[in-house]
């Protein structure tokens, strides 16, 4: 792996990570070196070291891309390559996408800066890079066939614009989309402003990741890239539930979190205990007059989002789609509904052919979280995660935004679970519970049903026998 210490004192393997690139040596050494990371875990905010300062962003289960300075453009090299993506412990999949990473690095800029990306394709196919929401010269908003030639294998192209507008934004292919972005191909792009700005305040923590969803078959490792609808494995950052870390910030800290839906649905995204904001879209930041408190936002396909808040109540608060299958893994459509059904006879018959049957769903699907039942290799349990007080019984887009008093500012590691002060926790109560007082009511519905009479004949049934029948 090649380390940001490694690219800023040029120590990186640049040969490597461009060694199918067709470009002479004297393109080769005008390119900046290419940074990998491989890890999965949240990186540390990157601080700038050189070009305008601004407040870094974290990206959950991700990383931002270091840069050089080259007279006064800031360059950043993107390697469009396959790469595995460990998306639980025990869970890795066969993904496309930048850098050594599905979802690629966050490229941070500052209004008003310069920018150039290299761009080195070294997938099997063509591929071009479409920057989502950015205002700039039409030849650089990279739709392959219409507005530049596509990015054939081994070739690297240059984009260079200009960051004009601060806001939350994203990068994904415009070649093959239906097969490259279903594998993974997406990154993050937030462009800071570049002073005070009336509709962006200032916040303590900066968080962004992306919404995207996949189709692997239990024991497989490459997604399914046909699928339109029927995806069964939803996903933060190309990583699911136990496998998202937590957000972890200091009370009273304002927090804001910066969203981006490349799903083919919407997600209403729900955050527990407090009250947020919508503040910027990926049109830009909202009007101030616009916005309202939620604790729910919907974000449809193609959209941004960002939220903010006031970390104000201490715990463990569970932030998730508010899609309930969307927070399972490796979901099956087809399996029936069998509450109710009395497996026992059946069940002792099959354990005679199979000894290691066992039932499912006969009392709900809590049980799911429970049992140890074998799974083929490379499968993720439907529901999981352990919580102080057990099963958490939750899967794919779900994690916890964790807020503590005793956070150090700027400090983002998990502290562990939340220690609950005595006489706060729901608890079970003892003895016999009192007969209940039967409500008797004195009204009626609005439109009470039509009392049916013999002459009510809604349909008349001739019979073979000629009798006819009501």
């Amino acid at each position: 792996m090649t380390n940001r210490r490694n690219f800023l004192t040029g120590a990186g393997a640049i040969t490597g990570a461009v060694a199918a690139a067709s470009v002479s040596k004297v393109a080769m050494a005008a390119l900046p070196e290419p940074v990998l990371q491989t890890r999965p875990d949240t990186m540390a905010p990157l601080a700038p070291a050189s070009g305008r300062p601004y407040n870094p962003v974290v990206t959950l289960n991700g990383w931002t891309l270091p840069w050089r300075m080259n007279n006064g453009v800031k360059e950043f090299h993107l390697v469009a390559e396959p790469v595995v993506r460990e998306m639980a412990p025990g869970f890795k999949a066969h993904l496309w996408g930048y850098n050594g990473q599905s979802p690629g690095p966050t490229i941070e800029v500052v209004e008003g800066d310069r920018v150039r990306i290299f761009v080195t394709n070294k997938l099997p196919e063509h591929t071009s890079i479409h920057w989502h929401g950015q205002r700039l010269p039409n030849g650089m908003d990279g739709v392959g066939g219409l507005t530049q030639k596509a990015i054939e294998p081994g070739k690297t192209f240059v984009y260079e614009f200009v960051a004009r507008r601060p806001g939350t934004f994203m990068y994904h292919p415009h070649a093959d989309e239906m097969t490259q972005m279903a594998m993974g191909m997406m990154g993050f792009w937030v462009t800071h402003p570049k002073g005070r700005h009336p509709l962006i305040d200032p916040v303590d923590r900066d968080f962004v990741f992306l919404l995207n969803a996949y189709d692997i078959d239990p024991g497989a490792y490459t997604p399914k890239i046909m699928t339109m609808l029927d995806f069964n494995l939803w996903t933060f950052n190309s990583r699911i539930f136990p496998g998202i870390d937590s957000f972890n910030v200091r009370k009273n800290d304002k927090v804001r979190i910066r969203m981006g839906n490349l799903t083919m649905t919407n997600h209403p995204i729900h955050l527990h205990g407090h009250e947020f904001l919508v503040t910027g879209t990926d049109g830009g930041p909202t009007p101030k007059s616009t916005r309202w408190y939620e604790v729910t936002t919907d974000v449809a396909v193609g959209q941004m989002r960002q939220i903010e808040f006031v970390a104000d109540e201490e715990g463990d608060w569970a932030f998730h789609c508010h899609k309930s299958h969307h927070t399972m893994n490796a979901m099956g459509h087809n399996v029936p509904t069998m509450i109710g059904v009395d497996h026992r006879k059946v069940v002792k018959d099959i354990t005679n052919v199979v000894p290691d049957y066992m039932v499912m769903g006969e009392r709900g699907m809590a049980d799911m979280a429970e049992m140890e039942m074998p799974l083929p290799d490379n499968t993720v349990p439907m529901m999981t995660g352990q919580g102080p007080f057990g099963s958490v019984e939750m899967g794919g887009m779900f994690t916890v935004v964790k807020v503590r008093a005793d956070q150090k500012p700027g400090d983002y590691k998990n502290t562990g679970w939340f220690k609950h002060p005595a006489g706060t926790v729901a608890y079970e109560l003892k003895g016999e519970l009192p007969a209940p007082a039967r409500f008797q009511s004195e009204g009626s519905g609005s439109m009470p049903a039509k009392s049916r009479t013999k002459k009510d004949v809604e349909v008349q049934i001739r019979k073979p026998s000629g009798h006819t029948g009501h």
